[in-house]
């Protein structure tokens, strides 16, 4: 059976495009770096999903293509494919500029941290650190940033930490050194050896004997302090099994229905969500992020990832277990990607799909007669954990009965650290434990909607809630407010405005809803956040155009799909949403695109470390007159028969546990 043209790659059609590609340049070297679908082109595909939605005969199916990035090793060429999977043919490849620098891929940054380590320079240097035995040096490889325009080899900064080599989870990022390795990539040759600031100031010193020093742990079997013994268990069951189904990637919920699709970039996108057969949107998915840090000394000025661009939210998508990352019935998706040699490797159970409570849906107590009307809130979870190597993000689209889309970003792992001198700290970190010290930095993401509220054709506006004018005649009592509309009609960038209580919505004007008489829509609960906090003449700023606005709103155009561009690594600036709105097109009435800017601005607490605690935050997409009335009417009462909740009964005096503190009395 053939893919579904939203599917995610197969094994199979990573096998044919490799044999595609060696077909194509016979007797060259080729090393891999990615191989995934390329989206449909989507005048071709709509027609097909509409017949699905509306269970018509389907038509053709749009031509199933793969887009690959890879090196020519004779040349050291970076080269893009395109490949035509129905046919066999290679469409065509061209050679990339030298100054565009593909992803990191796995393969890769084992090889590198293995050069690096055992590099002569570096061993030299680890050397000067007279480590005691047990104790050895490890490294992460981050990208490069960028801070020269000429720059257009491939590079590598490696920051080396102190790890103890009996333990396997020994928390490094307590112990980091103060020498950083740059390595080119292609070359595999030694770049030089930066040295880490250590005091308040720019300077650097040569490296000096480790002064022996206790690592502060996270891992269970590693704690000092004993685990808590007063927590019982907590069983989330499903006698009857889960509330939806699935064919395939194809999801059914209550009135829901919508396809996961997972590519090694984005990870996790959904695909032609529908509400009770009702078109809601084509494609959601989380784009790009960027993670600039604020400390202003070299070579911490280049920090900035992005961990979508550079890495990819799929290729660093964990493995879910049971019982751990999710509760109760689980369904798991897998995905695939092509290693260096173009081998499929499989990314086992990377998406989980699963139902929660939420608390309550809605409520009412009728106070005359105290009859209760209540419903919980079930809601139907999606969810990806990326581990980019220090931090996690935890993704998850959340839908519930009423309408709603939740997207949920939490941030925890381990702060990206540095060394810092006793007695020292500096205006633009935290000292979170001895020597060590974590920057301040921004987590700021980008979410791209492209909606189809009941068709393709929609409008994006905003609303702010202002006060009606001082009137007599027209606002006598001086109480009265409405909410003044703007229509945007240009591609643009634009801005929340919390003291107006600002809201966007995707509205089609084609259809109007007969309760409130104006046109069908969804609003978007955007989140108001700083952004980028880098001046404009950092590369920083430039690289990463999308994190200075909230909103964004550009006409539909197939292959713009991320909002810095489809190149980040070692950019000099982005080719993104900011270029898109510059064309100044119509989008009114159009197939257009809502990307949402949003961003945790992380300066680090003593609390965050040695483990972070989660941050959440939350986005949500909420029909506004897409619905006549509340659509989680008809969802059953909450009843003590199908809860089965338990009563708690009071311990006695004599069996409560006795206060340890010696002072209190009772």
């Amino acid at each position: 059976m053939t893919p579904h043209p939203f599917d995610p790659v197969t094994p199979a059609e990573l096998r044919l495009a490799v044999k595609v590609l060696e077909n194509a340049f016979p007797g060259v070297p080729l090393r891999y770096k990615v191989v995934d679908v390329q989206e449909p082109i989507k005048k071709d595909v709509v027609p097909y999903i509409e017949a699905e939605r509306l269970c018509v005969s389907l038509p053709r199916k749009p031509a199933r293509l793969l887009m690959a990035l890879f090196h020519r090793m004779d040349t050291k060429s970076f080269m893009k494919a395109l490949i035509n999977i129905d046919t066999r043919a290679l469409l065509h490849a061209k050679e990339l500029p030298k100054d565009v620098q593909g992803p990191a891929d796995v393969d890769e940054l084992i090889d590198m941290e293995e050069r690096c380590l055992k590099h002569p320079a570096v061993k030299a240097e680890i050397e000067k650190l007279n480590l005691p035995p047990g104790v050895t040096v490890c490294t992460d490889p981050w990208i490069y940033g960028t801070d020269d325009q000429g720059e257009t080899r491939r590079l590598f900064q490696f920051y080396l930490y102190i790890v103890d080599t009996d333990n396997l989870q020994h928390n490094h990022y307590s112990l980091p050194c103060t020498i950083s390795p740059v390595f080119d990539c292609m070359t595999k040759e030694l770049v030089r050896i930066d040295r880490l600031p250590t005091g308040a100031d720019h300077s650097t010193t040569p490296t000096q004997p480790w002064k022996p020093a206790k690592a502060v742990q996270y891992a269970h079997d590693l704690l000092e302090e004993p685990l808590r013994t007063d927590l019982k268990p907590y069983i989330v069951q499903q006698p009857e099994g889960p509330s939806f189904s699935l064919d395939g990637n194809l999801v059914y919920w209550q009135k829901w229905r919508f396809r996961v699709g997972f590519n090694y970039r984005e990870g996790m996108v959904l695909y032609g969500v529908t509400y009770d057969r009702r078109n809601v949107f084509y494609r959601l998915a989380v784009n790009e992020m960027t993670v600039p840090y604020g400390d202003p000394r070299a070579p911490y000025h280049r920090k900035q990832a992005f961990d979508v661009g550079d890495v990819g939210f799929g290729s660093t998508a964990n493995q879910l277990s049971l019982g751990c990352d999710c509760l109760g019935h689980i369904k798991y998706f897998d995905g695939y990607r092509i290693d260096s040699k173009g081998n499929p490797v499989l990314l086992k159970n990377v998406l989980c799909l699963h139902e929660q409570d939420n608390g309550i849906q809605h409520k009412h107590t009728n106070y005359r007669s105290q009859a209760a009307t209540v419903v919980r809130n079930r809601q139907l979870v999606l969810q990806m954990i990326c581990t980019v190597a220090n931090y996690e993000y935890i993704f998850a689209w959340i839908f519930d009965q009423a309408g709603n889309i939740e997207l949920e970003v939490r941030a925890t792992g381990i702060l990206s650290t540095m060394p810092i001198d006793e007695g020292v700290s500096v205006p633009f970190g935290t000292n979170v434990a001895p020597g060590v010290m974590a920057a301040y930095h921004q987590h700021i993401f980008n979410m791209r909607i492209d909606p189809a509220i009941d068709g393709h054709n929609n409008t994006v506006i905003y609303q702010d809630s202002v006060p009606m004018p001082d009137d007599p005649a027209t606002n006598p009592y001086g109480v009265g407010y409405v909410q003044e509309t703007t229509v945007l009609k240009r591609s643009t960038a634009a801005d929340l405005s919390v003291p107006d209580a600002r809201v966007f919505k995707i509205r089609n004007d084609n259809i109007i809803n007969p309760t409130s008489g104006k046109p069908v829509a969804y609003k978007l609960h955007a989140l108001p956040s700083q952004l980028m906090l880098m001046h404009p003449r950092s590369f920083n700023r430039k690289r990463a155009q999308f994190a200075t606005r909230s909103i964004w709103v550009t006409k539909y155009h197939d292959d713009e799909l991320y909002a810095a561009g489809e190149f980040t690594n070692q950019s000099r600036a982005s080719s993104g949403v900011e270029e898109w709105v510059a064309r100044d097109e119509n989008v009114e009435n159009t197939d257009v695109v809502l990307w949402h800017t949003f961003a945790l601005t992380h300066n680090p607490r003593p609390e965050d470390f040695p483990v972070m605690p989660m941050e959440k935050i939350s986005i949500m997409l909420r029909p506004d007159g897409f619905f006549e009335k509340n659509p989680a009417l008809d969802v059953p009462q909450s009843t003590q028969n199908v809860n089965r909740s338990s009563l708690h009964v009071d311990t006695k005096p004599s069996e409560r546990q006795e206060c340890s503190c010696p002072t209190s009395k009772l």
